[in-house]
């Protein structure tokens, strides 16, 4: 399939705005909670990269779950997104952190902080939803340190072949399906279609070497349902 899905900056974040008091209900439900082990797995391996009190902006940061993990080790956190009413959820999640993470409204094509600012750049199921990928990944290397870290968590496709049977069936039926019972069914829709048109494994560190970054690998979760990304500026 060719991603040729509208990405429009303007109809994302109004999809986000609409869905954002159940987003997190979605997202759990959708994955049967196991989203959250993702996550802390995720942080647990990028925190062994990343020096105490890092500089890190969550980028597409949506309702917070990943900023907060992050300021719950102690890193300065700021959080970025297109959707001002998701970070309001995120706001009140971290309102009782030290430190408490900050939250801009803002785009990744544009990202408002000065070259060399972060020590890391987190994406957390927010990648595939970038219009100009390869614009926000430029930015994204502009705003690094040198030797800073970007580090990205996207839905995947399972590689084996009887795991990828069961996993299309019920992605391609059973989740549209919850989307119209809940209401939702154009952003169930969308995300089924984003996440079947987005480069996976190789293709996406192919991506990344094209940005400039270094030494892209990956490691899939839960058997590919989703992928983690590391790659180094």
């Amino acid at each position: 399939m060719t991603e040729r899905l509208d990405k429009d900056e303007k109809k994302i974040s109004g999809m986000f705005d609409s869905i954002a008091s159940k987003y997190d209900r979605m997202n759990h439900g959708m994955s049967l909670g196991i989203d959250r082990l993702w996550r802390r797995r995720f942080v647990r391996r990028l925190a062994k990269k990343l020096p105490e009190k890092a500089a890190v902006l969550d980028l597409a940061c949506g309702t917070g779950d990943l900023t907060k993990a992050l300021s719950e080790k102690g890193y300065q956190v700021t959080g970025l997104d297109i959707s001002s009413e998701m970070m309001a959820i995120g706001r009140e999640k971290c309102r009782y952190l030290s430190p408490k993470p900050n939250f801009v409204l803002g785009s990744a094509e544009q990202i408002p902080f000065p070259d060399d600012t972060f020590d890391a750049v987190t994406i957390a199921f927010g990648l595939r939803n970038f219009d100009h990928r390869a614009r926000c990944l430029a930015e994204i290397r502009r705003v690094l340190k040198p030797g800073g870290q970007l580090a990205v968590l996207e839905f995947a496709v399972p590689r084996n072949r009887h795991w990828n049977k069961i996993y299309l069936f019920y992605f391609k039926n059973i989740l549209p399906l919850i989307g119209r019972l809940v209401g939702s069914a154009d952003a169930y829709g969308y995300l089924v279609d984003s996440v079947l048109a987005f480069p996976r494994y190789e293709a996406l560190c192919d991506e990344f070497r094209r940005a400039g970054f270094l030494f892209p690998r990956y490691k899939p979760y839960t058997g590919g349902i989703a992928c983690a990304y590391f790659t180094t500026r």
